[in-house]
């Protein structure tokens, strides 16, 4: 008997996708721990992310306060964090981004989409080269933060993926 493949993943970073810089700042409220740029986040779109039908994956230097603080006012329930090496941003290539070699470690071979507003050239050559499985980087206009037309591109490439 064969076990059912493992859902793809999603990398998902905070600032820029989730916290767009470009929208106006609501007002700072003790409930923002501080953090006026809380209120640019979208309550709505937790669902959105879990209809996606993959395995959410925090990957930001938000960490475990992504967990407490992001999660709840957006409808997510806690998600497993990427923990990042010390001296991750010394490793790889000149220009690749400090986050692109522990995504690829912990995917282990999975397929897996990166949401992030900080995605190069460099980073699409190297998982080209050195991720097994599918995968998709997601460039997100940090201005903007997730939209609709991201949320297509994501769902027809999961879609296709699980499809085989």
């Amino acid at each position: 008997m064969t076990s059912a493949p493992e859902r793809p993943l999603l990398f998902l970073d905070v600032d820029g996708p989730l916290i767009p810089f470009g929208s106006p700042t609501g007002a700072s409220t003790p409930a923002d721990h501080g953090n006026p740029l809380l209120a640019r986040l979208d309550p709505g779109i937790g669902a959105r992310l879990m209809a996606l039908g993959c395995d959410l994956v925090w990957a930001t230097t938000w960490m475990e306060e992504a967990n407490e603080v992001v999660a709840p006012r957006i409808g997510l329930p806690r998600l497993p964090v990427l923990d990042w090496p010390e001296h991750s941003a010394e490793e790889g290539p000149r220009g690749l981004h400090w986050k692109t070699r522990p995504l690829v470690e912990w995917a282990h071979g999975r397929p897996f989409v990166w949401v992030d507003d900080e995605i190069n050239a460099m980073d699409r050559q190297w998982i080209a080269a050195g991720h097994p499985g599918p995968s998709l980087l997601r460039q997100v206009d940090p201005a903007k933060g997730l939209e609709g037309a991201d949320f297509c591109a994501l769902a027809g490439w999961l879609g296709a993926v699980t499809r085989g």
